[in-house]
């Protein structure tokens, strides 16, 4: 194996939606600056919408809404752990993104009168923007990468940040097609990677059959921790309501605001409100337990126009093999419910809380480290989110490298973490990554899928750290194997995370999302605070609680409260 080593100044680390958008902002903020994107895979189709997106779930357009009824909506589902000074960036700074992206040929919905169409699923205030063309967003995103001339090296899988003196200084991977190592050198690191969406086994026991962009194996999250970096809430899993037998949401967001809505088997609707968040999946998980499951989206009252309209959207964008999906099993919308299923638990900022804890300015607790999208833990943040923090990385990301000079690494700590990397390579006969991932995840299944309970996850954070043990008798044949063997590391590191994290908090919050059976009540007198975690100085994993940030956007949490059930 050849060892290239880069430079640069800033450093984007994933290429999805968030990375994009830090590439190309960094570069406008310094055209004379040098960028770099890494990709595990390639950026033309890589993150969560490589194959597009079919809406934006939370626009702040003046007009319709507005950035305070937006932090208001969020620290209410959020069950008040936010950070509101974070969350107000996506409300102030989403409609310029929108433009931006309008300007470089992304189409949203309008109606008549050329005005945005903005449908409502939130509680207050319309945020959902179709995009019935959005199939081709991430292709548009990488011209836009290259014209900003925006370097891009994709196929290399980062491992490590790298940190020196206690800031981040670059990091270090290798090519997932030769299998060089590879060190490269920044003056500021953008962690972009995503959700960690292999954390639970999905229904279907398919490893990559996730509803989450399977690559997403909890790279940033493991990677932020190992550099010391802090994060927040893990406990707080990522659950949704997916078809059944189908690694995609039965998407009540798109058809409800066309008159769709979730209901029991007798037909009746058992929730107001489809608006993704954990207490309206505790709802389902009830009802899927009361008798009178199994649950579904239900069309089949829709007019003709209506539901051709809703198949347009959705079978074209996303997942475009759902309308063969539905046909293979002889399913039309016009006569039969979408059966919907609870998936499999994940990490992931975007859809709940849990992630790197990150200020305003995307600013992680290293300096020269930063982290935008679904692994940095600004709640509800979505796919506009995404975009929002990418620009806010990119921008301050190179404003901090301008100050900075280049770090050199520890020599001895590179070899260190080579001989990990490549462990694997020298055991290809040793166990397969695909049956260690199997038992791991099997277990995360098995311990940690709420509602939780201390015994079971005492059990399951025992069985997570002797997986060490395990995860050193994988063996690869090639490079890609050895990635699939680095991705089963973060996956444990992430498991380890959320096992400790959710038997730290002893209280119910967020509805399904940490719902405790041996602590059923939500306890503000003890736990009005967000539970912190990070790797200390002797290489041991501490959690502590951090006090919520004082609101800019008053909430009075007594009584302002969404209960979704309809009874």
């Amino acid at each position: 194996m050849n060892t290239q080593l880069m430079q640069t100044d800033v450093l984007v680390i994933g290429g999805g939606t968030a990375g994009t958008m830090a590439g190309i902002k960094a570069k406008q903020a310094n055209p004379n600056g040098d960028v770099l994107i890494l990709e595990k895979a390639n950026i033309r189709r890589s993150g969560a919408i490589a194959m597009g997106m079919d809406g934006v779930n939370t626009a702040v357009i003046p007009g319709h809404s507005t950035p305070e009824q937006y932090v208001r909506e969020v620290t209410i589902a959020n069950d008040g752990i936010a950070n509101q000074k974070a969350v107000y960036q996506t409300g102030k700074l989403g409609f310029a993104v929108i433009q931006e992206l309008e300007s470089w040929g992304v189409k949203f919905q309008k109606d008549a009168q050329g005005n945005y169409d903005l449908k409502q699923v939130h509680r207050v205030g319309k945020y959902v923007l179709p995009m019935p063309e959005g199939k081709d967003l991430k292709t548009i995103l990488t011209r836009q990468v290259k014209r900003h001339k925006v370097r891009v090296t994709n196929r290399v899988m980062a491992t490590r940040v790298l940190v020196q003196d206690g800031r981040a200084i670059g990091a270090v991977g290798f090519d997932v097609r030769n299998g060089d190592f590879v060190v490269i050198q920044a003056k500021a690191v953008i962690l972009c990677t995503g959700a960690c969406g292999r954390l639970g086994l999905p229904a279907s026991g398919y490893l990559y059959g996730t509803y989450e962009n399977p690559t997403n194996a909890g790279d940033g999250y493991a990677m932020a921790y190992h550099a010391g970096a802090e994060l927040s809430n893990i406990e707080c899993f990522q659950i949704n309501p997916l078809i059944k037998d189908y690694n995609g949401p039965a998407c009540a967001y798109v058809a409800g605001p066309f008159g769709a809505y979730t209901a029991n088997a007798e037909g009746h609707r058992f929730i107001s409100c489809d608006y993704w968040s954990g207490q309206m999946m505790l709802e389902i998980y009830k009802e899927l337990h009361s008798g009178k499951g199994p649950v579904h989206l239900k069309m089949n009252h829709l007019d003709e126009d209506t539901i051709s309209e809703i198949e347009t959207i959705l079978w074209a964008n996303e997942r475009p093999s759902r309308g063969r999906f539905h046909a293979g099993r002889g399913e039309n919308y016009r006569t039969h419910g979408v059966e919907m299923n609870i998936s499999e638990i994940g990490l992931c900022s975007g859809h709940s809380a849990s992630g790197v804890w990150v200020n305003e300015r995307g600013e992680t607790t290293v300096p020269g480290l930063y982290a935008a999208g679904d692994m940095a833990s600004v709640p509800h943040n979505y796919m506009i989110g995404a975009f929002v923090y990418g620009r806010i990385c990119g921008e301050n990301g190179m404003d901090y490298s301008a100050r900075v000079d280049h770090g050199d690494p520890d020599r001895e700590w590179l070899e260190a973490e080579k001989a990990r990397i490549y462990a694997p390579l020298d055991r290809p006969n040793g166990v397969p990554h695909t049956q260690v991932e199997y038992k791991l995840r099997r277990l995360v299944n098995d311990y940690l899928q709420p509602p939780k309970s201390q015994h079971r996850m005492e059990i399951g954070l025992s069985q997570f750290v002797r997986y060490e043990e395990t995860l050193s008798l994988m063996g690869a044949r090639d490079p890609h194997e050895l990635m699939r063997c680095m991705e089963v590391h973060f996956i444990r590191d992430c498991a380890e995370m959320a096992a400790r994290a959710s038997l730290y908090r002893k209280e119910s919050r967020w509805g399904l999302y940490h719902y405790r059976l041996d602590y059923p009540e939500k306890n503000n007198e003890e736990w009005f605070c967000n539970v912190n975690l990070k790797k200390d100085e002797a290489g041991e994993m501490v959690l502590f609680k951090c006090p919520v940030d004082p609101y800019i956007v008053s909430v009075d949490l007594d009584h302002e409260v969404y209960d979704v059930a309809v009874r």
